[in-house]
């Protein structure tokens, strides 16, 4: 557990000290909890409305929190349990094959970015790459997405992930390798038009070079290197 995250008190009211530290747990579990909540609803929306539910029936019921295990692991089984409920809701809802149809249409894992760049080429292959790589995911079969997921985005542990999700750890092995089968599969089928673009040399790059010779070229002696 981070230094900085502190166990609210156990007490039924809400003191100023618990809010402080409801927020702290927020701010430091949001993106791993909401990835888990996407991993299963599929959809970005959905997954937000799960992980606000899961806190709330968390932080109103923190007194049944026994410390047997971290509170990581502890809203992860909430998070978990909300959001298969609200899949169960939705399939009552809709049939599998408008599901199925919305779930292409929704948006995808938003995937850690590097930093900002200046160059567009490279930003454009690799936001190209993300996209593949987060559409892949997203088309993985329900029993392997999420442990994709908890394995190789959050990289939680083999023992880790079969607790979350009550499997055996052998099962959770087996599935992480199918789904890591499937998506190369994917990303085969997907990257060749990709690397006609790969090591791109245009827009600002090109035009810096351009310059940097037609510099030398115009000052006396400055091909002389």
């Amino acid at each position: 557990m981070p230094i900085a995250e502190k166990i609210p008190s156990r007490k039924r009211e809400t003191s100023p000290q618990d809010i402080d530290a409801f927020r702290v747990i927020m701010q430091t579990h949001n993106r791993k909890l909401y990835r888990l909540a996407r991993s299963i609803v599929q959809n970005n929306s959905d997954a937000e409305d799960v992980l606000q539910d899961a806190y709330f029936r968390a932080f109103t019921h923190f007194s049944e929190f026994r410390g047997d295990s971290a509170v990581a692991t502890w809203l992860s089984r909430i998070v978990i349990n909300e959001a298969l409920g609200r899949l169960r809701q939705g399939r009552r809802r809709r049939r599998l094959t408008e599901d199925m149809l919305q779930t292409h249409q929704a948006e995808i894992i938003a995937f850690p970015r590097s930093a900002d760049t200046d160059d567009p080429e490279k930003t454009m292959a690799q936001r190209q790459i993300l996209d593949l790589v987060e559409k892949a995911t997203d088309q993985l079969p329900d029993i392997y997405r999420t442990v994709f997921v908890m394995r190789v985005i959050e990289g939680l542990s083999n023992e880790e992930t079969a607790d979350l999700l009550a499997l055996r750890p052998e099962t959770v092995r087996t599935r992480l390798f199918r789904a890591r089968h499937l998506i190369k599969e994917q990303l085969e089928r997907q990257i060749g038009p990709l690397l006609l673009d790969a090591f791109p040399f245009a827009g600002k790059r090109c035009e810096r070079l351009t310059e940097a010779v037609l510099a030398r070229i115009q000052v006396p002696g400055g091909g002389d290197r």
